[in-house]
């Protein structure tokens, strides 16, 4: 009985589509849920100088001849008993939604405008969009070092112009941060944005006009609605990884202000304590949580919507 139904099972798995669809859970088996386990695992155990750094939870005591599973709790009660963590997450919270908000200001006019242009010009402009990704990411951050030194190219051209009396102070502080993220995430944006807008019908635009509605106006009852979609999916694509930002803030943010991907790399290789940045880890991944279900609900939305 054990072996037909063992053999059914492979039967069905061997069909084509349920193979396909079977791809997708086996990869976020590896490579999420497996490490998610571990990590949790890590966060409720106790630090040890020895490798692998942290004590096991389950062990087998000889002298009993008993299996202990022990977990301890303090590990989560140091982020809240410490302002350090408190302070890192708020404000990474803070730099994401800032970063998020001026990526969305920037980025719509952008895929506005390459929705609206003409389709022989379309390519050519999405292409522009996505070739900063054809370079690497850390080459691009310290690009920016350049150009936001005391005696770096925005400083220089400034002088120049006569705009300013002597260097401003441009790099290390929060302002370098949200160029970093903006810069870097935009493309996030542009592209869901541009997915949406490119599939609006034209015709709604001219009815609102025929009804006497101006063009701004039409945009905010027509076009600004039916883009919302589009909208909520940039900004999660935006938000959440901007959240676990570390790149970025170590080469051009301030010392005396960390954000929760800095610190817990620095809990990890820095203290070796890696208990407490399996907590940071857990504890990050929950505060992103309901963004990345709000970012299912409208890409199932979306999916619905192109089938009809």
């Amino acid at each position: 009985m054990v072996r037909r139904s063992l053999l059914s099972t492979l039967k069905s798995w061997s069909q084509p589509r349920n193979f396909v669809i079977g791809v997708p859970y086996v990869w976020l088996l590896a490579f999420f849920a497996i490490p998610f386990v571990i990590v949790l695992k890590i966060s409720f155990s106790w630090m040890q100088p020895i490798q692998p750094g942290y004590a096991p939870l389950i062990e087998w005591v000889e002298e009993t001849r008993r299996l202990v599973v022990s977990f301890n709790f303090d590990n989560y009660q140091v982020l809240l008993r410490e302002s350090l963590y408190v302070d890192t997450f708020l404000y990474s919270v803070k730099v994401a939604a800032v970063s998020t908000f001026w990526c969305l200001l920037i980025g719509y006019p952008m895929a506005y405008a390459i929705a609206r242009s003409k389709p022989s010009t379309r390519n050519l402009l999405l292409m522009l969009i996505i070739l900063p990704f054809w370079t690497s990411f850390l080459l691009r951050v310290y690009a920016w070092v350049g150009l936001l030194k005391t005696n770096g190219v925005i400083n220089n051209t400034l002088l120049a112009l006569g705009l300013i009396d002597e260097p401003l102070t441009l790099l290390y502080t929060d302002f370098a941060v949200y160029i970093g993220i903006v810069y870097s995430y935009l493309p996030f944006m542009i592209l869901p944005l541009y997915s949406n807008l490119e599939k609006h019908d034209l015709t709604l635009l001219e009815a609102a006009a025929d009804l006497g509605a101006r063009p701004f106006k039409a945009f905010l009852k027509v076009t600004l609605p039916l883009s919302m979609p589009g909208i909520v999916a940039g900004c999660l694509l935006v938000f959440i990884p901007a959240v676990g930002e570390f790149v970025i803030p170590s080469l051009l943010g301030r010392t005396d202000q960390l954000m929760i991907g800095t610190v817990l790399s620095a809990q990890f290789f820095g203290a070796r304590n890696w208990p407490v940045a399996g907590a940071v880890a857990i504890v990050l991944l929950l505060v992103l949580l309901l963004p990345i279900l709000l970012f299912q609900r409208y890409q199932r939305r979306e999916l619905e919507a192109a089938r009809r």
